[in-house]
C-alpha cells in the first residue's frame, strides 16, 4: 500500500513506519493521521507483520507536534472532531495485537509525544526531546496526552510538564519512566529491532493477551477479569503445549501462534 506521508518497510516480520515530512519536522496533519490509521489497519490484517516500529524522517524530529495551520479558525465542533479522530487512531496503536515500539529520533512534542506514548514501548536517541507545549497555543493535549502521560510518569510530574510546557531531554525521560532505553542516533533502530526480535521468539497469542490485559486496567475495565479470560485463551493454544514440552526437553520453543 502507498501512503502520502509515510515510508514503510516490512523485513523479518517487523513493519517499520517512517513519518515522512522532514521539511515540516514530521508534523501531524490530517493526511498524516489518516496514513497512520491506514498503516495500522495493514498491521492488524497482514499476518506477515508481527511487530511495528514507528519513527520519523530526518535528523531533527520524530514528530514535532501537530500542523498548526490546521488550528486557524477552528471551532468547538471542529476541535472535538479533530481530538476524537486523533484519539481513535492512537487507540488503534495502543490496542494493536502486535508489539509496537516508538523509535524517537528527535523532537517528540505535542501530538508527537502523544503518538510515542500510544506505542507499547519507547526507545529514544540521545538527542530526543519530549514535551506537551499545547498551553502555549491556548490548547491542551487532545490525542490522549492528558491520560497517558500521568499513567507513565505520575500525576504530579505530568501536570507540571503539561502546565509549564517545558521540554525534557531523553535522560530525564528515562529517569521518569517515559522511555525504556536511550541509545545513540546510529544505534536507535538496531536497538528497537533487537528488542522486538527477542519478543518475537515468544508465543504470539500470549504476547497479544499481555497487551490486552495490561490495557484493560487503563480502559476502566476489570483488568483481573481480563487476565483470567486471557489466561484461558492461552491455555487452549498449541503454543502452551509446545512451550511446556520445550521447557521439559530443555530446548528452544518453536511457537506457531496457534
Amino acid at each position: 500500500m502507498e501512503y502520502k506521508n509515510l515510508l514503510t518497510k516490512l523485513e523479518n516480520g517487523i513493519f517499520t513506519i517512517k513519518i515522512n515530512r522532514p521539511d515540516k519536522l514530521n508534523a501531524l496533519n490530517h493526511e498524516t493521521v489518516a496514513d497512520i490509521n491506514d498503516a495500522f489497519d495493514e498491521a492488524y490484517s497482514n499476518e506477515s507483520i508481527r511487530a511495528v516500529i514507528i519513527t520519523g524522517s530526518g535528523e531533527k524530529a520524530f514528530v514535532a507536534g501537530a500542523d498548526i495551520n490546521e488550528f486557524l479558525g477552528i471551532t468547538a465542533e471542529n476541535g472535538e472532531a479533530l481530538s476524537k479522530k486523533g484519539q481513535d487512531v492512537f487507540f488503534k496503536i495502543e490496542n494493536c495485537p502486535k508489539p509496537v515500539v516508538a523509535a524517537v529520533n528527535g523532537f517528540a512534542l505535542g501530538g508527537g509525544c502523544e503518538l510515542a506514548m500510544a506505542c507499547h514501548m519507547r526507545i529514544a536517541s540521545e538527542n530526543a526531546m519530549f514535551g506537551q507545549p499545547e498551553v502555549n497555543l491556548g490548547l491542551l493535549p487532545g490525542y490522549g496526552g492528558t491520560q497517558r502521560l500521568p499513567q507513565l510518569i505520575g500525576k504530579a510530574k505530568a501536570l507540571e510538564l503539561m502546565m509549564t510546557a517545558e521540554m525534557i531531554d531523553s535522560e530525564t525521560a528515562l529517569s521518569l519512566g517515559l522511555v525504556n532505553y536511550v541509545t545513540s542516533k546510529v544505534e536507535l533502530i538496531e536497538k528497537c529491532e533487537a528488542l522486538l526480535k527477542t519478543i518475537l521468539t515468544k508465543a504470539p497469542v500470549a504476547i497479544t493477551q499481555v497487551i490486552e490485559s495490561v490495557n484493560a486496567h487503563y480502559e476502566n475495565k476489570d483488568g483481573y477479569a481480563q487476565e483470567i479470560a486471557s489466561f484461558g485463551k492461552c491455555a487452549e493454544t498449541e503454543d502452551i503445549k509446545e512451550g511446556a514440552s520445550a521447557f521439559i526437553e530443555k530446548r528452544k520453543a518453536n511457537f506457531k501462534g496457534k
